[in-house]
């Protein structure tokens, strides 16, 4: 997967300054020729045996469909992997041409890309680049170059493919305390969750805990000298969950300027921190927002009023969008937009819409589909990873897997194939072709005892799927604190097609609501599918909750359920 972020450079500019750097002039100044291209060759991390480079095309000739940059080593720099371009070497020649989905370059217009190479001895720049056979000008920045910036934007920067290839990943230490201090829990208290921005007050830090920066100064201290991303989770919309109410939020459904000023603009500016940029910074944006708009309004049988309202005032959507285009601006951060789970949103008439609703969002409050690094799925829920012992295409006397109590016509069994669906889709409807997906694998694993082992009995539809699916909640759309849960797979960097990264964005041990009616200062309501004895409604198929007993507020540390979680691990501890 390959993606680009283009910066907004000024197309023209003075000729280069005290920085060295060489742009266009303006045409017509007399006396002075036009520059017909610009390359500006930043080396942003080196070490011992090995670089990364940006490198920023201005094209001040004719616009162009294509493009193929191309330069000679003075050393033997070897290029080992890129992004956002082609390239090929021969001997100490480089070429890098245009991928499918940035060959356009106006006249003004720049486009970026990057790349990693080795080297011995020393690592000089290079000293002429032609584009399409003509000279440009060269900016030979190396790391401490800020090079040409924006100045609508907080910088520039060319993103990686993937900001968890090659890197490590936060370990948020309060988790990781609470995890150690579990018996048992040593065996996990080394693995990276997710930072939770669920409120105003956890931006500076509330009770005692670690705000934004506390956790990016320690964020830079684990980073050493390698690559480390630290993943943060934006969640605290107007009107926030209005199908729930365990994890209600702050502001009114009308508060978006609220949203804007007091939430998003106080957290784009800490990670515009220019001491902060060698992070790679992991959004996962609003949760639980966007697919409600989706299924839970007018007229579907599981509408509520409140999803109705913030369908009608469209707070959700330019709440996102005002998210993604700020936080997009920052060029270390990558979005990735939550795109709910395959019990969710799995079935014909939700699938597509989705896509089209977070599309929506996208291109909204000056948000484009380039501000999307990708889609999340699956977070803080419990759908199986990949069902083993029965796929969507079986039959069983004649009747599809689909028929069956459980499947209920939806299209996907597990959350595997509906992410990967569900990135083609995306891409279909004109998001980046590089886009990529995260899966949430933190409670996932369904094994222990009650774990099948292989496929159920052939008897009938229901006895087949029922015997061998992993998943043992009582139904999909049963989402709090789920009974016999376990850990999933541990996070890991591209380990199926289109995946970029199993991750724990859900801190394994932290609630998902209280059991029963909880006064508190934290804006969280009384939820009954947090509630054992709740007997359901038609979003589960009016099933039993299958609710732990006795669970905190929303976020708060719930032992039990982290040692079931444990205890039901898959792969085991």
């Amino acid at each position: 997967m390959s993606r680009t972020r283009t910066a907004l450079l000024a197309a023209l500019a003075l000729v280069a300054g005290a920085s060295g750097t060489a742009l266009a002039v303006v045409p017509g100044d007399v006396g002075i020729a036009a520059v017909p291209c610009t390359v500006d060759y930043k080396v942003q991390n080196q070490w011992d045996t090995g670089f990364t480079t940006a490198v920023t095309i201005t094209n001040n000739s004719a616009a162009k469909s294509s493009w193929s940059l191309k330069w000679s080593y003075a050393g033997n720099q070897k290029v080992s992997n890129f992004w956002n371009s082609k390239i090929s070497q021969s001997g100490t020649a480089v070429t890098a041409t245009n991928e499918s989905y940035n060959g356009s370059l106006a006249t003004g217009g720049s486009v970026s890309f990057g790349f990693q190479g080795t080297y011995s001895g020393t690592n000089a720049v290079p000293t002429t680049f032609t584009l399409d056979g003509v000279t440009c000008n060269v900016d030979g920045g190396g790391p401490t170059d800020p090079g040409p910036t924006d100045p609508g934007t907080p910088g520039t920067g060319t993103r990686v493919d993937n900001p968890y290839a090659g890197a490590k990943v936060y370990v948020n230490p309060e988790w990781s305390a609470n995890a150690a201090a579990e018996p048992g829990g040593s065996r996990i208290a080394n693995q990276p969750t997710g930072v939770w921005l669920d409120r105003v007050a956890a931006i500076n830090g509330a009770g005692g805990k670690m705000g934004l920066r506390a956790h990016l100064d320690e964020a830079l201290k684990q980073k050493g000298s390698g690559e480390l991303a630290v993943q943060l989770v934006i969640y605290d919309l107007p009107g926030r969950d209005c199908a729930a109410l365990a994890s209600n939020g702050e502001f009114g459904p009308t508060d978006i300027d609220k949203y804007k000023t007091q939430y998003i603009d106080p957290i784009a500016a800490i990670l515009a921190d220019p001491k902060y940029a060698s992070l790679r910074i992991v959004t996962t944006v609003e949760l639980d927002s966007l697919p409600n708009l989706v299924t839970n309004v007018s007229p579907r049988n599981t509408a509520t009023p409140n999803c109705d309202t913030m369908k009608s005032n469209g707070n959700y959507v330019k709440g996102v969008g005002y998210a993604l285009n700020k936080l997009g601006d920052v060029p270390n951060v990558y979005n990735y937009v939550d795109a709910g789970h395959h019990g969710w949103l799995g079935w014909d008439d939700n699938f597509s819409a989705t896509v089209q609703t977070i599309k929506q969002a996208a291109t909204a409050e000056g948000a484009t589909v380039n501000d999307v690094h990708g889609f999340i799925t699956n977070t803080a829920n419990y759908s199986a990873l990949k069902e083993p012992y029965y796929t969507i295409n079986d039959s069983v006397n004649g009747k599809s897997v689909r028929e069956s109590k459980w499947v209920d016509w939806n299209r996907y069994v597990d959350e595997l194939s509906y992410a990967q669906a569900f990135r083609q889709e995306a891409v279909s409807q004109g998001f980046p072709s590089g886009v990529g997906m995260l899966i949430d694998t933190s409670r996932n694993g369904w094994g222990g005892s009650a774990r099948p082992t292989g496929p159920g009995a052939k008897t009938d539809v229901n006895t087949y799927v029922d015997g061998g699916r992993l998943d043992r909640r009582l139904n999909t759309g049963n989402w709090c604190n789920q009974s016999g849960a376990g850990l999933g797979e541990r996070p890991q960097a591209s380990p199926a097609a289109g995946i970029d990264a199993y991750v724990w964005i859900k801190p394994p041990g932290e609630s998902d609501g209280a059991s029963s009616a909880v006064p508190n200062d934290e804006g969280k309501g009384f939820d009954r599918m947090c509630d054992p004895t709740y007997t359901g409604n038609p979003r589960n198929n009016n099933n039993m909750s299958g609710a732990l007993p006795n669970a905190p507020l929303s976020g708060h540390w719930f032992s039990a359920q982290f040692q079931e979680l444990m205890k039901n691990a898959y792969p085991a501890l």
